[in-house]
């Protein structure tokens, strides 16, 4: 049992009851931040929903715009206008922090700002089909990299919360219990030790006083 593993001296208990007092604060900390967290990866969770659906639905129509420009185009003619991207996208990954969780923040810029810059090709030997599946794709690009940094905050967070709640729990259900538990062990011996003295320092003023009476009634 816990209580075989204390000293039950005064020392002893006014350390636990700090330990207590600590452990308290600490685990009321603790459930606002895991309230906080949860709060912020709720509205994470929505912001991805509707990121995926929106990227979905843009992959989907950029798909579907290549389908029917491959319908009007030879397959070489789509491989030689496609071989040698003519614009480049640099990504430049940065951190910042919610609730001590470092969550990526993903910042893209390209080559150069012209956006026909995407072309790659000539317009005289390529359908107009063929620029609009590329110009979808360069469209959702932006909202693709907001889905990866969001969906990675979201893992992030979902760690830092089951962390946390963890940590909850063994506050409110070990430490915090096992501590008054082992307070209200020590306060009872040190009760029954005080008892105890009393006990015997009133069999020795009973003595001592039994002892006089006697030594009175001798000198009589």
């Amino acid at each position: 049992m816990a209580q075989a593993q204390v000293n039950p001296t005064r020392m002893e208990l006014t350390r636990l009851k700090k330990k207590l007092v600590t452990a308290t604060r600490g685990h009321k900390l603790l459930k606002d931040k895991r309230d906080e967290l949860m709060r912020q990866f709720m509205d994470l969770v929505r912001e991805n929903m509707q990121l995926r659906q929106r990227v979905e639905q843009g992959i989907l129509s950029a798909n579907q715009n290549f389908v029917i420009a491959k319908a009007g185009m030879t397959e070489e003619a789509m491989h030689t206008a496609l071989m040698a991207p003519k614009q480049e996208v640099y990504l430049e990954p940065d951190e910042k922090n919610i609730m001590s969780v470092d969550i990526p923040v993903f910042d893209y810029r390209t080559r150069t700002p012209d956006d026909n810059d995407i072309y790659s090709y000539g317009f005289a030997f390529t359908s107009s089909d063929l620029d609009d599946a590329v110009r979808s794709l360069a469209d959702i690009l932006p909202e693709m990299i907001k889905l990866a940094e969001c969906e990675k905050s979201c893992q992030l967070m979902a760690a830092e919360i089951e962390k946390t709640r963890r940590r909850v729990n063994a506050l409110e259900h070990v430490i915090i219990p096992e501590t008054q538990k082992n307070i209200k062990y020590i306060t009872m011996k040190l009760d029954e030790n005080e008892r105890s003295t009393q006990i015997r320092l009133m069999k020795v003023k009973d003595m001592m006083l039994e002892e006089a009476h006697h030594y009175k009634e001798k000198m009589q």
